[in-house]
């Protein structure tokens, strides 16, 4: 094949014709062709060194030539140069159909330039593979193309549309149910990079199979967290064909992996998994960023444990849930005693540092049905559910005793000693969040009141709960004596 041999496709017979004098006169050899069916068949058939085409044309248009070439083996090496009108649209579909050059019509100088490239590209290649056109009809390669094309395209569309899902647990699910539609699997799994969860989809008594297959093919440690899916739409086979993993990536960024364990004899393999991979980065990207969006607008960022506003919404409807079953459940409030001390003399960095120590100690010793949150400030609450007057008082006592043993140091490596005052109250039949919340605050105040570091039960509770010195009758407080406080 000669190097300067180029395939000029051009429905235009005016306009083919004059550009394929002036190649000529540039040194080109130049096979002319009237449409895209007929320089499909030329170029599959004898290859060129570079094919020259029209963007827009009649029945098979150059960016389907374009993409049907460098699908078909004999032709994938050969460099496409469209040609079109200005617009920014144009050259921007010209590049995503894997053209070598997109040229405004009317511009030889840039034409001969382009046409340079290829040349000398196909100089320097060691070799170049002929196709034998077997006589088949190109229509018929075309339709196979586009069909495949087709398909890849339904897939990208479909997996878009998980974007709508505002949870990774819940884009999963629907993944999981539509792959399933397409492909036949023993199990299938995402895993997120920067969470370090997986969710896998298996058949009902896999699971643990699945699970540590999925493991060791991701290469992920048995502490990252498990979504699973368990039905009957993942096949029942116990082996197969090695599980194919594609990177999941948006932009530059790495979000996860995809795995997927194929049947035995299935009949897809590396290339629709590429095609899932590569569309689930986008709506893998907005779910996470959903999610990150809700946790900042819930979660302390100091303490890591519910703010306010969470706690407020969650703890209505466990008051709601109480009401409705005649479930016990109280309320503590408490209070770093000599906070704005421990900021005025060690900095606001080590009272930072107090209040994140907090946090997570009560994140950690309580059961996992409580809710704790930062209430404001120094100020921090447990709602205990399923907890009458007496569990919460035990309860109380234990988080105060607990908060004077933390080990918390100053840069000077100084002990930062603290103790806190809790205010205790147990729900009353259809009280209001607000009224539950002064109670305990005014029982908080009682324990600052006289003397910090203790416990003490609302007013409304005294009757029934044991009397200590921690938990004395509480007496009319001076006004004077809750400002001081």
């Amino acid at each position: 094949m000669a190097t300067r041999r180029i395939l000029l496709v051009d429905p235009s017979s005016t306009e083919r014709d004059a550009l394929a004098t002036r190649l000529r006169m540039l040194g080109f050899e130049v096979t002319i062709a009237s449409d895209g069916v007929e320089g499909a068949h030329a170029a599959l058939g004898d290859p060129p060194a570079a094919v020259v085409a029209d963007l827009w044309m009649p029945s098979i248009s150059g960016a389907q030539l374009c993409r049907l070439l460098n699908t078909e083996a004999a032709t994938a090496d050969v460099p496409v140069i469209l040609r079109g009108p200005e617009g920014r649209r144009h050259r921007f579909w010209a590049e995503r159909t894997g053209a070598f050059a997109y040229v405004i019509k009317g511009r030889m100088g840039d034409l001969v330039r382009a046409l340079g490239r290829c040349v000398k590209r196909q100089e320097e290649a060691a070799f170049f593979t002929a196709f034998s056109n077997d006589g088949a009809d190109v229509r018929d390669r075309i339709a196979t193309y586009l069909d495949a094309a087709l398909f890849d395209s339904v897939i990208a569309a479909e997996v878009r549309k998980l974007a709508a899902c505002e949870s990774f647990e819940r884009l999963f699910d629907h993944f999981a149910q539509f792959v399933s539609q397409v492909a036949t699997y023993r199990w299938l799994a995402v895993v997120t990079t920067q969470s370090q969860r997986m969710g896998l989809h298996a058949r009902p008594g896999r699971r643990a199979q699945a699970d540590a297959e999925a493991r060791r093919a991701f290469g992920l440690s048995a502490e990252a967290r498990l979504i699973g899916v368990e039905d009957d739409d993942a096949a029942d086979d116990a082996s197969g064909p090695d599980p194919i993993v594609k990177p999941i990536h948006f932009g530059e960024s790495t979000l996860g992996a995809l795995a997927l364990a194929p049947c035995s004899g299935s009949p897809f393999g590396a290339e629709l998994v590429e095609v899932l991979a590569r569309e689930l980065g986008g709506a893998l990207r907005t779910a996470t960023l959903v999610e990150e969006s809700r946790r900042l607008a819930t979660i302390d960022p100091l303490t890591g444990l519910h703010n306010r506003r969470a706690f407020i919404e969650s703890a209505n409807r466990d008051l709601a849930r109480s009401d409705r079953h005649s479930d016990p459940i109280s309320f503590l409030l408490l209070d770093i005693d000599h906070f704005k001390q421990i900021n005025d003399k060690r900095g606001h960095a080590i009272g930072d540092r107090v209040l994140s120590a907090v946090g997570r100690l009560l994140a950690t010793t309580n059961r996992a049905s409580d809710l704790c949150a930062r209430w404001g400030g120094e100020e921090f609450v447990l709602l205990l559910p399923t907890t009458g007057n007496e569990g919460a008082r035990v309860v109380a006592e234990r988080v105060r005793e607990s908060l004077q043993k933390l080990d918390i140091q100053d840069d000077a490596g100084e002990p930062v000693r603290i103790t806190a005052s809790v205010g205790v109250a147990t729900h009353r039949y259809r009280e209001s969040l607000d009224a539950f919340v002064d109670r305990a605050d005014r029982a908080m105040y009682a324990a600052k009141t006289s003397g910090r570091n203790r416990v003490c039960i609302s007013e409304y509770e005294l009757s029934d709960a044991p009397q200590s010195q921690d938990m004395a009758p509480l007496e009319p407080v001076p006004a004077q004596a809750l400002l001081s406080a």
